[in-house]
This record gives C-alpha cells, sequence and structure tokens, in this order.
C-alpha cells in the first residue's frame, strides 16, 4: 500500500514546502533552498504505520491521496475529495498560534483532518507532519464521523452492527467476556487484560445505561465505544476492526474479501469441507433459538441479518428437506449450501464472507473451506471417487411426472405437491442417501423439456433420469428421443422412470416397448414410481440413481457390463452388488444373471429332483449309514451333479 503526499502551493508564495521535505531528510535546515526538491520514498519499516511512503513537491492540482496544504488559512477555499491536512509553517517568525483561526475551517470542511503548526528551521513538528499525513490516508475520518451530527455516520454504524454480531457467537445481543477476549485476539492479535476489560466495560456503563447488560457489553455499548475512539482521534483502532472485518476505505466489502481466488479446472466440481460444514453447523444452532433443529422464518431473517440482501427465497423451502410446519429442517440448511456451493460456488464464497467465515473458523479466507473434486476421468480410471455429491439430470415430456419426482425426494406426496404455489416452484431438489453406509448428496436437476435447446450445462451430470408417464402413451417417446440423441454414445449412466405407476399402464406409442429399449441399449429396466401414496414415497430409487452415479464404471461397459464390480480398490462379489440394486440387472450377460438362470432351468430342475429322490428319500437304517456303500453312492451322485452343473454353465456360457 503505497501513500503518495503531496506538499501543494495555492500561489506562487514561497511557504516552505521545499525546505520542509528537506529537513526531514536531512534532519537539518538547508542553508541553499531548490526550487523543487527531488521525489524521495521513505522506506515501510521506518514508519510508525509500516507503510512506503512517497513524499512529491509539487505546486499544481491532480489525482491526489492525500494532501499537505501550506498556505494562509484564511484563503483555503479549494475542497478536494481526499484527506487533507493544513500545515502553518515558518512558525519561528510568530509569537502567537493560529489555532484559533484554524478550527472554524476545521469545522466548514470535513476533508480536513487536523492541523500542524510547523518550522523548518527549528524543526518544529516535522516528523509529526509526516505522520499525520500517513494517518489522515490510512484512517480518515470522514467515512467514519459527521463532525455536525457529532455521531458516527450510517454506513460505519451498520458495518459495526455486522461485526458485532458476527462476533457475537451465541446469540445473545451481548457480547461477554470471552467473545470480546476473541474479538481482540482477531482485531489486534493480544487478549484484553482483566483489568483492561473491566475499565472498559466501566467507561461504556458510566456514560451510557444501557451499553452493558450482564456484564456483557451490548450493541449500544459497542456503538458508543468507537464513537468515542474517534472523538479521541483513534480513528485506527475503528479502522482496525473495519479492515479486518473486510471493509474497505468506502465502508463497503472488499472484493477481494468477498471473492477470494479459487482454481476450478474443467470437469472437477465444488463441495464444503468438514472445516466449513462445522461452522456452518455453529451458525445453525447459534441462530436455532428454540432448539427444534429447524429454523423458522424469524430466525431465518434473523441469521440473514448480516447480509445486504436476502439470499433465500421461497423456492429454498421446495428445494430441501423442511418439516410439518414447512420450516427449514438442519439436513435441509446443509442441502442449500451444498448445492450453493455446487452450482455457484463464488456466491457461497460470498455468503460465507458475510457470515464472517474467516473471522470466526480464524482461517485465511473462505477459499479455505471450498474443496474442489479432482478430474472425472481420473475417478473413472481409478474405477473410486472421494466426492461426496452427485448430479442427476431428470428429463421428461410435459406433465411425465419429473416434478412429483423431485418433491418425492423431499418425503412430500402428491397430496402435499399440491400445495405448492406455482411461483415458488423450485427446479432443483437435494437431498442425503446412504450408499454402502456412506452419506452421499444427490442433487436433482429437472431440465425444462425443448428438446431443441439443451445446453451444456443440462448435459453435464453425473447420471441422467429420464421420466415417462405409463398412462401416457406418448410420454416414453421424449425419452428416447433424448437418450439416442445425447448419452447413447456418452460416459454417463442412465436410467428409465415408469412414473404414475399407480395408474393403469397404457401402451407406448414407440416402436418397442420401454422394456425391450432399455434390454436393447444395455440399460436397467424401467423403475416404477409414484407419489400418490399415503405417507412419504419410498426413497429406494434414489438409492438406487446414486449408486450408479458413484460407480458409473459398472454401467459403461456395453459387453461386460455389470461383470466388474470393484469399490474402493478391493473386489465385492456380484450377488452382493446386485442385492444393493435391489436386482435391477436383467442384461443375462453377467455371471449373477447366467447363474440364476442356471439354476431356474428346467433341465437342472429335474436332475436335482431326481438325485433327490434317489439319495435324499429312500429309507436310510442305521446300518445304512455305516456302510460304505451308500457313503460311496452319494459321494458319486454328488459329483455327477457337480460336473454336470459346470458342463451346462460352460454351454449356457460359450454362445455369449
Amino acid at each position: 500500500w503505497t501513500i503518495i503526499l503531496h506538499s501543494v502551493s495555492l500561489s506562487t508564495a514561497k511557504v516552505g514546502k521545499t525546505s520542509l521535505i528537506m529537513s526531514l531528510v536531512s534532519e537539518e535546515f538547508p542553508n541553499v533552498v531548490p526550487y523543487r526538491a527531488e521525489e524521495i520514498t521513505i522506506p515501510a519499516d521506518v514508519t510508525p504505520e509500516r507503510v512506503p511512503t512517497h513524499i512529491v513537491d509539487y505546486s499544481g492540482m491532480s489525482k491526489l491521496m492525500g494532501l499537505c496544504v501550506l498556505r494562509s488559512i484564511e484563503k483555503v477555499s479549494y475542497i478536494w475529495k481526499v484527506p487533507l491536512i493544513l500545515v502553518g509553517n515558518k512558525s519561528d517568525l510568530v509569537e502567537h498560534s493560529s489555532m484559533e483561526t484554524i478550527l472554524p475551517i476545521m469545522n466548514e470542511y470535513s476533508e480536513i483532518e487536523t492541523c500542524v503548526e510547523c518550522s523548518a528551521k527549528n524543526l518544529k513538528n516535522i516528523s509529526e507532519l509526516f505522520y499525520y499525513a500517513q494517518k489522515a490516508v490510512l484512517h480518515p475520518t470522514g467515512p467514519l464521523y459527521c463532525p455536525e451530527k457529532k455521531d458516527m455516520k450510517s454506513l460505519c454504524i451498520k458495518a459495526l452492527t455486522r461485526i458485532f454480531k458476527v462476533s457475537d457467537l451465541d446469540n445473545d445481543g451481548i457480547l461477554n467476556d470471552n467473545e470480546l477476549n476473541f474479538f481482540q485476539r482477531t482485531c489486534f492479535n493480544s487478549p484484553l487484560e482483566p483489568q483492561a476489560l473491566e475499565d472498559v466495560k466501566s467507561v461504556v456503563k458510566k456514560n451510557l445505561s444501557d451499553g452493558v447488560c450482564d456484564n456483557g457489553l451490548t450493541l449500544k455499548g459497542f456503538l458508543f465505544l468507537h464513537t468515542l475512539f474517534i472523538q479521541r482521534g483513534r480513528h485506527e483502532t475503528t479502522w482496525t476492526v473495519l479492515r479486518r472485518f473486510g471493509y474497505d476505505d468506502d465502508l463497503e466489502l472488499n472484493q477481494d474479501y468477498l471473492f477470494p481466488p479459487l482454481k476450478i479446472p474443467s470437469d472437477c466440481t465444488t463441495e464444503l469441507n468438514h472445516n466449513a460444514y462445522l461452522f456452518l453447523q455453529s451458525v445453525f444452532d447459534k441462530h436455532d433459538k428454540d432448539r427444534d433443529c429447524a429454523l423458522s422464518p424469524e430466525e431465518v431473517k434473523d441469521l440473514f441479518d448480516v447480509f445486504p440482501y436476502m439470499p433465500w427465497g421461497p423456492d429454498v423451502n421446495n428445494t430441501v428437506c423442511t418439516n410439518d410446519q414447512g420450516w427449514i429442517t438442519y439436513q435441509g440448511y446443509l442441502s442449500q449450501w451444498t448445492l450453493t456451493t455446487y452450482l455457484d460456488v463464488q456466491r457461497c464464497l460470498e455468503y460465507l464472507g458475510y457470515l464472517g467465515y474467516s473471522i470466526i473458523a480464524e482461517q485465511e479466507s473462505q477459499a479455505s473451506g471450498i474443496t474442489v473434486t479432482r478430474d472425472k476421468k481420473i475417478d473413472l480410471q481409478k474405477k473410486q471417487t472421494q466426492r461426496s455429491v452427485f448430479r442427476c439430470n431428470v428429463f421428461g415430456d410435459i406433465s411425465s411426472g419429473k416434478s412429483g419426482f423431485l418433491q418425492a425426494f423431499l418425503g412430500r406426496n402428491l397430496m402435499a405437491q399440491k400445495m405448492i404455489r406455482e411461483e415458488h416452484r423450485s427446479y432443483y431438489s437435494i437431498s442425503t442417501t446412504y450408499v454402502y453406509g456412506q452419506e452421499k448428496y444427490l442433487l436433482l436437476h429437472e431440465v425444462f423439456p425443448d428438446f431443441d435447446y439443451l445446453s451444456d450445462a443440462d448435459l453435464a451430470c453425473d447420471i441422467v433420469c429420464l421420466v415417462y408417464d405409463v398412462s401416457n402413451p406418448y410420454s416414453f417417446e421424449y425419452c428416447a428421443k433424448v437418450f439416442k440423441q445425447y448419452f447413447m454414445d456418452s460416459k454417463i449412466p442412465c436410467m428409465m422412470i415408469a412414473a404414475k405407476s399407480d395408474l393403469p399402464e397404457i401402451k407406448q406409442m414407440y416402436g418397442c416397448t420401454p422394456l425391450e429399449f432399455c434390454r436393447r441399449h444395455k440399460m436397467p429396466p424401467p423403475q416404477s414410481f409414484t407419489c400418490n401414496t399415503a405417507g412419504a414415497p419410498s426413497r429406494d430409487i434414489y438409492t438406487k440413481l446414486t449408486t450408479m452415479a458413484m460407480h458409473p464404471i459398472y454401467f459403461l461397459s456395453k459387453s461386460v457390463r455389470y461383470c466388474v464390480c470393484i469399490r474402493y480398490g478391493w473386489k465385492i462379489t456380484l450377488k452382493h452388488f446386485h442385492a444393493r440394486l435391489r436386482c435391477m440387472c436383467t442384461c443375462n450377460r453377467c455371471t449373477f444373471c447366467l447363474c440364476q438362470n442356471f439354476l431356474n432351468s428346467e433341465l437342472l430342475q429335474t436332475v436335482r429332483a431326481k438325485l433327490y429322490a434317489v439319495v435324499l428319500r429312500r429309507h436310510v437304517s442305521q446300518a445304512d449309514l455305516k456302510s460304505s456303500t451308500f457313503w460311496l453312492r452319494a459321494s458319486v451322485g454328488a459329483t455327477v451333479f457337480a460336473v454336470l452343473g459346470f458342463a451346462m454353465y460352460r454351454v449356457l456360457l460359450k454362445p455369449r
């Protein structure tokens, strides 16, 4: 941060600006004064404010950051929109002070930060002059305080109010000793001594009756304290607090604070990490005053009171899980944050900035709360993933049941869905599912049914869900066209959903049935689904979708689909995998299906019945059990059964 200080003369009179600069550098009055001093730079390590300072001897006007004006006080009539200091030089030539003349002018022009009387000849107040110039630029009074009203400006009050609410960790409207110490350590890198803490509260309590409550500092007391700092010339205290919480010179949150750099390569997604979830959990607990694990509209409003606008609209209640009163539950709250992070990570960074994540969590920036997942191609190569959020794009013709499918994921049956107002409708729904005992987020996105205008965002997902209405004979055709044009040759697994399965099924007006279509394109068979239930609709279908999204390698190969089962580096049996998917597969190609068909074949049933009759159903006496002939016959029968079974398996497998 470089400050440019200009010594400016408003006329041709020799007011001593060059002498001031040379006296500062050489620490003695120059015998010969040049027409203009060369530009000098004071290093940061020798200045109290620790910033490099450029001093320019200049007699004109230009774009300035700070001004030192040397001239007769009564002739200062220009107003610069930068901090300004009046300097009364050559004080060694007069016996009286001009401060009484200066004060009315300082009150008239808010840009004037302070006034200094000095002497280049006697080296009086030379270093102090440039210190105040630095201070005027770094800690200006103008944005903070209104001299006419003798109170802080509205923007300053608004910023400090947000800071108070962020620092009030238990949301009781009071900064207790622990919170004050955390605030002090955060802003000034050192806690307050117990006696100093009591002194602060004593000063506030003495001047403001409701400034202290329950031995803690109230919002009024907090604002009064900063007003006192400004009135006593300690602007740097308030500015240190403001800048620590992300504010710039205009008392707006800095863009670098709200949007820290975050590099996101292509084919990578963004998720909240453990630290961010812990912080968001603490924010939820802070505002869930009635401890019902849900946020009422008043509690939501209180939570976002530190925002310049309300970030969540009424559609959020139809995007995540809510309780019977329609209030966002704890799980729904985390789901909405997960959705924002996945869809618009920059907005998530902004929201975390308003909540003070980097301050409260003691992190460098909000970016430390974001995990950028690795490229999806690497997940496919390694046959494993560390991702926690999976996106499912839902396609279907008009009135096919897509919206009902999304709302059913949130536990809402058809009756509950009829209560949703059209203007509050959401095209997203997100909640958690469990796959192999792991909690994962499944994000459903309803794609607008405009076949000719599917964007890249409509096609980018982890799994595709094609929904058709079993009672509409023309509904399946749309799904078939979408699949053939966009997903038949892609590496995205697809699932067909036969929606409204509670209604009579009508033959689809297409070249083949939905089941034949799925078999032909190596897809799982159509999954029956309905949300017209008395209670919450079944969630089994969403678990299947998440499983397919997590392990797409099982569903990508057209020839050996379902035949390779590897999860997180170790093998699992096909029977285990099929059981997880509730026997979704009817491919007749994998080992599991071949074995099932063989065991259910009529030939094997006949052989098994005969062996059962010969070996097990005959009368077995005690003598037979002791006879070696009996056991020999049993062994031969078992061997024949095993050889015959293996031979039949090879015969069935060879044509494939």
